[in-house]
């Protein structure tokens, strides 16, 4: 099928947009200092929302102590091509986004001649899990193979566009000519999806849990199953980092600071980002909880890099940008010097074991973890009304999802979540007598 997908323009992400101040470091008394973020990617909040709202970076700058004034302008954006697009022109010192998105910030950097630095990790997941491709509710699409021919909205850049070609290629489906590709907004592919001119949807957190939560949407594709890295980051202007190594410092140890409350405080944290960004926070729990789909670390994991330099080809196939130099462009100095002895703990932590989790009723602050999905079914079946939300672990991929969207198999008296229905097929295919079920069925063989 014809792509409907132009690759996106270098020149798009080269004008500033009108309106923005100057992100510029005042040489008098004053220092501004320019942060890009994206309120509603909430794997980024650690460095955006969740930093803003606890006035860490701000606490940190009043600490300097070297007699100047700081002020910190906090900009927000739905994407990371503004927020490169801004950095480029000096309008923007630090921003935070994607995988795919950083490496367009690297290659747009170079191009311009302001070139800029990875320096930490916000949030990430070592198997793929931050991005899905789903359907309509009551789509007859059961696998990746049933996508050929059919419309499926992304945005082309995007580590969700990268999920995208990467299955269907181990599908053995022609990215380009497969499918007919929709390169839009993840709001505008929402909307698609819900009005039926898109067969199917790719995109990142938070998009796909908040459809399937909403009952909107459910899971075609689980990320996880490539078993590679997706992560965001934060990226800096070269000039700026080196004329106020200390400014870049204090976001770096304040983003650390924040990194800690919302492992410490995993509800309290959903909560305020819930606030923020209109989000559900069941939602936001999902991705960001104490066993959620995304880990908080700003360590830079080989792992990541490595990730990052595989994610090079599918951006040059989009015609996107040429070769990336990722070992010049990943920096972790700063972020080695702001969080000292420290540093090499995170660098070698691995994300927390997967859990069943149920959120409960009633203005809880913590969430109540079970060994299985079976013991959290046997509790959600004894405490219906009690229950905010239930989470449980893809028993293949690990992925966290609802135990309400997930598709339930029985194998025997064992009861095994999977996020999509080809992975419960794969299972029930290797393991003679189990069969698929539905919740209703699964609560009421757990109780």
């Amino acid at each position: 099928m014809k792509t409907k997908a132009a690759a996106v323009t270098a020149a798009l992400l080269l004008f500033p947009l009108a309106g923005c101040g100057s992100a510029q470091a005042g040489s008098g008394s004053t220092v501004t200092v320019t942060v890009g973020y994206q309120s509603k990617t909430i794997n980024t909040v650690t460095a955006g929302t969740l930093l803003r709202s606890l006035g860490y970076f701000e606490k940190e700058l009043n600490a300097l102590g070297d007699g100047k004034t700081y002020k910190v302008d906090w900009q927000d954006y739905a994407t990371g091509a503004p927020i490169t697009a801004q950095m480029t022109a000096g309008k923007i010192d630090v921003g935070s986004m994607g995988d795919f998105p950083l490496l367009i910030n690297a290659a747009r950097g170079k191009q311009l001649n302001q070139p800029t630095r990875l320096v930490s990790i916000t949030g990430y997941n070592l198997r793929g899990g931050l991005n899905t491709i789903v359907t309509a509710p009551d789509s007859k699409l059961a696998s990746l193979q049933d996508l050929k021919g059919k419309k499926v909205s992304t945005s082309v850049g995007s580590a969700a566009d990268g999920t995208l070609v990467r299955a269907l290629q181990r599908a053995g489906i022609d990215p380009d000519k497969g499918i007919e590709k929709l390169n839009q907004q993840p709001a505008v592919g929402a909307s698609a999806l819900s009005a039926g001119s898109a067969d199917a949807l790719s995109q990142f957190v938070a998009w796909p849990g908040l459809l399937a939560y909403q009952g909107k949407a459910k899971a075609l594709y689980d990320g996880a199953q490539l078993n590679l890295a997706t992560f965001h980051g934060v990226t800096v202007r070269e000039k700026f980092a080196k004329e106020r190594p200390a400014v870049l410092e204090a976001f770096l140890k304040a983003q650390s600071e924040a990194t800690a409350y919302l492992n410490d405080h995993p509800v309290a944290a959903a909560e305020s980002v819930a606030k923020a960004t209109k989000l559900p926070a069941e939602v936001v729990y999902l991705y960001n909880g104490a066993h959620g789909i995304s880990t908080f670390d700003p360590a830079v994991k080989p792992q990541l890099v490595s990730a990052l330099k595989k994610d090079v080809s599918i951006l040059k196939q989009a015609k996107l940008t040429g070769d990336v130099d990722v070992d010049s462009f990943v920096d972790d100095q700063y972020v080695r010097k702001a969080l000292g002895a420290s540093y090499a703990r995170q660098l070698a932590a691995a994300p927390p074991p997967a859990a069943s989790e149920v959120w409960p009723e009633g203005g809880a602050t913590k969430t109540l973890a079970f060994k299985t999905p079976s013991e959290l079914l046997k509790y959600v079946a004894g405490h219906k009304d009690e229950v905010r939300a239930a989470y449980v672990p893809d028993a293949t991929t690990g992925t966290l999802w609802f135990a309400d969207k997930a598709v339930w198999v029985a194998d025997g008296t064992t009861l095994l979540p999977f996020v999509t229905p080809a992975t419960a097929q794969v299972y029930v295919t290797a393991h003679g007598g189990a069969r698929v079920v539905t919740y209703a069925d699964a609560l009421g063989r757990a109780s």
